[in-house]
């Protein structure tokens, strides 16, 4: 058995980070805890993304509290995917009470009650930030894969992404989108100059692409397609010193997995290639938080699950780290899980045998130490506490120490009504983005088109009733059409009156 004299000297080594770190609690040595060993882990290494799992209850949500306040404090930024919806009290100052007085008694860390600045968003029509998107940002490729499309059917959305660049029709919102479909499907000139000048498309594969659009504006895409469409460079705000904490609630996740697939492509993508590389910069940019991970990977689609695997691997360079929030590390891909340099687990409970596997998987997945029983502890890890493991600033995983973790400064409890409504009252985000802007896109040009050759094809009938009504006369000339229908009618009257002195004669 290992002594407590070694574990101090060989843990506050390696949890002693030269250049700056955020503090998550204090070590523990045969259910004791140590003062002399802070578990910290250094800002270089934040980047390498990371895992906090554990059973339900066991404390997962209020350690991610606490590392997006200690991220805050530093100056970087977050953002939460807030699925249970538990979480918009860091907006608040926590209240001291018993527990965290023992808490922090036993730590010796002082608790200072604070709130954290905060910015709540939605993707559904909820209050906050309404995040959207255009069409046209998307590209073809993305959102052939939100659509599920195959490859023929791929091939036909490049093809209409190429049109409609090529005929000055912008792709804002699905309704723009659905009727260029139709223009060049139902509309004769519209048919005709597809074929020739980009050849024959399947009206059966345009009809397989409509069915897919209109199965995703019914998990509420609709609201999300549009202008103003969300900068990802205002994730990035600061206050005072400290990183906002941006929280996107997600609740309703499960009834509308396509859409958060959605969301998730385009936030990944916008991320990737709008950051510059940022190389090893001390401390990351901005952190990424995903809550409840496994509602996520369980009703994501291949195309959001090979995303996101690309994604862990590349998007480091941008400053960004992805940590991962669930119950079991199996919850997580293993091509994903592979990629994840920190590891906080909280307790499991093997009460299956099912449960015994999963257990003795994650405790394969820690670093082998002489100081703990892991298959043995980590079902027996009380509320608060957890095993942690993560890289220090070589790059070497450190040894798994047994964590008696910090409570959060902020409100462990939700918000109020009351409390969001003022919050997104005040908030300059909101203001920016709260109204849809409905410019003349694809919809509005092709509909005016198509009406256009509906009167151009009509014959002009020349009667009383027409010299009768000037204000008819006028609207008309005043219309977008107007134009184009004025010549129209001059033609046909021209040959109108040219056939009656041919009469005469």
């Amino acid at each position: 058995m290992a002594d407590k004299a070694k574990f101090i000297q060989e843990l506050s080594t390696r949890y002693t980070p030269k250049g700056e770190f955020i503090t998550l609690g204090k070590g523990m040595f045969n259910g004791e805890i140590v003062t002399e060993v802070d578990v910290t882990i250094p800002l270089k290494t934040i980047n390498r993304h990371g895992l906090i799992a554990g059973a339900t209850g066991t404390g997962k949500t209020k350690t991610l509290q606490v590392f997006a306040e200690q991220l805050s404090h530093h100056g970087i930024p977050s953002l939460v995917l807030d699925v249970k919806g538990d979480f918009s009290g860091i907006a608040e100052a926590g209240s001291e009470n018993a527990i965290i007085e023992e808490r922090y008694g036993k730590t010796g860390f002082s608790y200072e009650p604070q709130p954290f600045p905060v910015e709540l968003m939605t993707i559904s029509g909820e209050k906050g930030v309404q995040l959207r998107a255009t069409v046209t940002e998307f590209g073809p490729l993305l959102l052939s894969k939100i659509l599920d499309l195959n490859d023929t059917q791929s091939s036909i959305m490049s093809i209409v992404f190429k049109y409609s660049d090529d005929k000055g029709l912008p792709l804002i919102d699905l309704e723009d989108l659905k009727k260029l479909l139709q223009y060049v499907t139902d509309n004769d000139q519209g048919k005709a100059d597809l074929k020739s000048n980009y050849g024959s498309i399947s009206s059966a594969s345009l009809g397989a692409i409509l069915r897919s659009i209109v199965a995703l504006e019914q998990q509420g895409a609709t609201g999300f397609f549009g202008e103003p469409s969300f900068d990802v460079h205002d994730l990035l705000q600061t206050r005072d010193g400290k990183g906002v904490v941006n929280i996107l609630r997600v609740q309703n996740i499960q009834s509308q997995p396509q859409l958060f697939s959605t969301f998730m492509l385009s936030l990944f993508a916008e991320i990737y290639m709008t950051f510059p590389e940022e190389g090893d910069s001390g401390k990351p940019k901005f952190v990424l938080f995903i809550d409840e991970a496994h509602l996520i990977f369980n009703e994501a689609s291949k195309t959001l699950l090979a995303q996101i695997e690309t994604m862990v691997k590349l998007i480091r360079s941008k400053g960004v780290g992805i940590y991962f929030i669930t119950q079991v590390p199996g919850d997580v891909p293993e091509n994903v899980l592979s990629q994840l340099g920190m590891k906080i687990q909280h307790a499991l409970r093997g009460f299956t045998a099912n449960d015994r596997k999963e257990i003795n998987k994650a405790v394969q997945n820690y670093p082998i130490t002489e100081y703990y029983d892991s298959g043995q502890l980590i079902q027996n890890l009380g509320i608060g506490e957890a095993f942690i493991t993560a890289l220090d600033e070589k790059g070497i995983p450190t040894p798994l120490v047994h964590t008696y973790l910090l409570s959060p400064e902020s409100r462990m409890n939700i918000l109020s009504d009351l409390e969001v409504a003022e919050l997104t009252s005040k908030s300059a985000l909101v203001a920016k983005y709260e109204q849809a802007i409905n410019k003349d896109s694809a919809y509005e040009m092709l509909t005016s088109r198509m009406e256009q050759a509906v009167k151009e094809s009509a014959p002009v009938v020349k009667s009383k009733a027409t010299k009768a009504e000037p204000n008819v006369f006028q609207e008309v000339i005043g219309s977008r059409a107007g134009k184009s229908f004025m010549t129209t009618l001059a033609r046909e009257g021209a040959k109108f009156v040219l056939g009656m002195l041919t009469g005469k004669r």
